[in-house]
């Protein structure tokens, strides 16, 4: 039976290596268009590198081969040796691919072997990336051991706190056991000299016991190596001997390592870095294995009873003299870090914490704060019944807490769409050279928030309605030239906060719909009449129809009139609406509108006869009463003069065809939408409502102007109006009106 701790890791594994794939992607994206961007190549060496060592930790050998070929590719492409170009970016671009395939598959199954073609395509790459790992320099020569008791001398330093060498000093004793465990000492020792060259080497056969007591299996020997590479750290030497970390004592001894350079190095680090291992790794005089070592031995110490448990103040003193006993650091290194630790401390701001949530536990919260402001509403509603003024009293100060748990219990949900922006960039690199066009992404409003569910379900909508502007919009580089605009095409991704909503749109600056071909496309297909007369946005609203296409011809993106309807029904299904603008020539953008969250809203609750019904409370714009001749002399018509505006209506009444006794004095509320405004007649203004959104069954599907249903105080149940809708046809029902005058 598999450990539920280690299956809980294992799956933060699975969640970070997602988090760390797409962090990696967009640094080499970042790359392609800037090959010189240091922080992007750091940061690519990075993921892999904690892809490559926490998949270690759980023993997902293919995870960890595969990435460290590509860690080792990155690592020369960090120290300057393997340029970046186009060819480059696309095999890591494959690679970072197949290493999200390789994770998700173990995410699927933790026991299953890759699939033969994930296997195959794992093979293609290792092939590839090994153009790119070899030095070009010749092998080192076979290490030959020194004579027996050969003491080496170690290059002290000088007066001056400098190193007498040009070279690094690398000092190298291995465990008994590393040739029992798979490893070849020689093999790292040889590696390290495809980074740079070994200029003088010595065994050390100290430990060697007599003939009679030795074993052939265990490793007696150790080795004081001269180092000789520029453009290296300690950790990328480090590195070499990483895998058999565990087996061997490393001490590095780095060149020139002038006290003066790392104290000014420490004093520059930013004032969020202040541990002392943190200050000491960042500055270069320590490495992230060695803190570990040094870590471990002062737990030891504190285990046995050689040290007593210190404060926290005593255990980093404690720490900096096991790394100075160990020969990690120099004594005048630890003190510079401790001062800049002190000084920090002093000055570091109160830093937020983030935890993470499954998000079935926040959809959880949601439903109970949900339930709670129905039974807070019903509790409200019976102190009023009671005219107990302390109860009404306490009722108020409880609707109000839950108002706050509500909108705090919402905020949790809430989401920046620019990470779901900033996945399209790789959509656009890779499209634009399908399609052989020169397009770049320009994204805007990537900080915008909405309701995480509906994040979720607006990437499928998004990803069709980029590559249609692609397929579609974008011209061919000679036609933009003829056409006097720039040779690379421009897609762009934005969103923003309007009237209660979000609104997301994807344009272009392509050569735009061609209205004429529309219209002739949908008369053939008998969508429309040869008399009719339609509006622009009526034509351009065509082509969500089912297998409608204007294109010449059929590509692998588009052509086959399959999707534009889908991403219509796809945005309906999240209460939202989509709108075409387009001009020929310029350019076409893609508006979708969609509510900021799907659970709770600040509602406007309405009465008709014995119906009610709930409007979103930013879409009110105002509420007007219609007096009984306003009422006679629009019996006949779906529109008044507001102020010298005329403003089409819909009465309610009508569209839902309610039998309950009419109220005497009618009244309009003057909802907007997208821009538009109308007027829906009801009988009762019953002021504002929190409302929870519950779905509309199948059976009720169908039913236009209506996006959901809530529950009332009383215990009733009222219809969540879709605005859009009841806009849409309040306009129709003013032309028709007008078209009759």
């Amino acid at each position: 039976m598999r450990d539920t701790g280690l299956d809980q890791a294992l799956q933060t594994f699975f969640m970070e290596s997602r988090e760390l794939l797409i962090a990696m992607e967009e640094s080499l994206l970042a790359l392609e268009s800037a090959p010189d961007d240091t922080e992007a190549i750091s940061a690519i060496f990075r993921a892999a590198h904690t892809i490559k060592g926490s998949g270690g930790m759980f023993g997902l050998d293919g995870i960890v081969a595969f990435t460290h070929v590509v860690e080792n590719v990155l690592d020369r492409v960090r120290n300057g040796e393997v340029p970046v170009n186009g060819e480059l970016i696309a095999l890591l671009l494959c690679c970072r691919d197949h290493i999200g395939t390789l994770v998700e598959q173990l995410a699927a199954d933790p026991d299953a072997k890759p699939d033969m073609e994930t296997e195959a395509n794992g093979v293609m790459l290792l092939n590839q990336l090994k153009a790119h790992s070899s030095t070009g320099q010749p092998p080192v020569a076979a290490v030959a051991p020194a004579p027996a008791k050969t003491q080496i001398v170690t290059q002290p330093p000088l007066d001056d706190g400098t190193v007498a060498s040009d070279n690094w000093h690398i000092s190298l004793r291995f465990a008994r056991d590393v040739l029992r465990n798979g490893m070849d000492p020689l093999a790292f020792i040889r590696y390290l000299g495809n980074m740079g060259k070994i200029v003088h080497i010595a065994v050390l056969p100290d430990a060697l016991p007599f003939a009679p007591d030795m074993d052939a299996e265990s490793c007696y020997l150790g080795f004081e190596i001269d180092f000789h590479c520029d453009g290296i750290d300690k950790a990328a030497i480090e590195m070499v001997f990483e895998f058999v970390r565990e087996d061997c004592s490393l001490r590095i001894l780095p060149p020139h390592s002038r006290i003066e350079e790392y104290v000014e190095l420490i004093n520059d680090l930013p004032e969020d870095k202040i541990r002392l291992g943190e200050l000491l790794i960042n500055c270069g005089s320590l490495t992230k294995k060695e803190l570990d070592e040094a870590l471990r031995l002062q737990a030891l110490r504190v285990e046995s009873g050689q040290e007593a448990a210190p404060a926290e103040t005593d255990a980093v003193s404690q720490l900096g003299d096991i790394l100075v006993e160990q020969g990690m650091v120099q004594p005048e290194l630890v003190d510079a870090a401790l001062g800049k630790q002190k000084v920090a401390k002093e000055n570091k701001v109160q830093e937020s914490k983030l935890i993470r949530i499954q998000a079935d536990k926040l959809d959880q919260l949601i439903n109970l704060v949900g339930e709670i402001v129905i039974t807070g509403a019903a509790v409200s509603l019976l102190a009023q019944r009671s005219s107990d003024s302390a109860l009404q009293e306490a009722t108020s100060t409880l609707s109000r807490l839950v108002e706050e748990i509500r909108d705090g219990a919402l905020q949790l949900r809430m989401v920046q769409i620019g990470e779901t922006f900033n996945r399209f960039n790789r959509v656009v690199r890779d499209v634009s050279k399908e399609l052989n066009k020169d397009i770049t992404l320009v994204i805007g409003g990537a900080e915008t928030e909405l309701d995480k569910s509906v994040v979720e379900k607006i990437g499928d909508p998004l990803m069709h309605l980029v590559r249609n502007s692609m397929d579609h919009g974008i011209e061919q580089t000679e036609l933009r030239l003829q056409r006097g605009k720039p040779a690379k095409g421009t897609v762009h991704l934005n969103a923003y906060h309007e009237s209660g909503s979000i609104v997301v749109e994807v344009g272009d600056d392509g050569g735009g719909l061609n209205r004429a071909r529309i219209f002739a496309k949908a008369l053939e297909k008998g969508l429309v009449t040869a008399n009719q007369t339609l509006s622009d946005q009526e034509v351009y609203g065509l082509i969500f129809e089912a297998g409608f296409s204007t294109a010449e011809a059929v590509t692998n993106l588009s052509g086959r009139g399959v999707g534009m309807d889908v991403v219509r029904r796809n945005i309906e299904a999240l209460r939202g609406t989509v709108e075409i603008d387009s001009r020929e020539g310029v350019g076409t953008t893609v508006k979708i509108r969609l509510p900021l969250t799907l659970a709770i809203i600040d509602g406007f609750l309405m009465g008709v006869g014995s119906a009610s019904y709930v409007v979103p409370l930013d879409m009110v714009m105002e509420c007007v009463e219609l007096s009984e001749a306003e009422r006679y002399a629009t019996r006949d018509s779906h529109y008044i003069n507001l102020r010298g505006t005329v403003l089409p209506f819909i009465r309610l009444r009508d569209h839902f065809r309610e039998q309950g006794k009419a109220s005497r004095y009618e009244k309009i509320v003057v909802v907007q939408y997208g821009g538009q405004q109308a007027g829906l007649v009801v009988d009762e203004l019953m002021g504002e409502f929190q409302a929870v959104i519950k779905p509309m069954g199948k059976f009720f599907s169908n039913l236009k102007g209506v996006s959901g249903s809530t529950i009332l105080a009383s215990g009733e149940v009222a219809l969540v109006l879709e605005v859009s809708e009841l806009i849409q046809r309040a306009v129709s029902l003013e032309s028709h009106s007008i078209s009759k005058v």
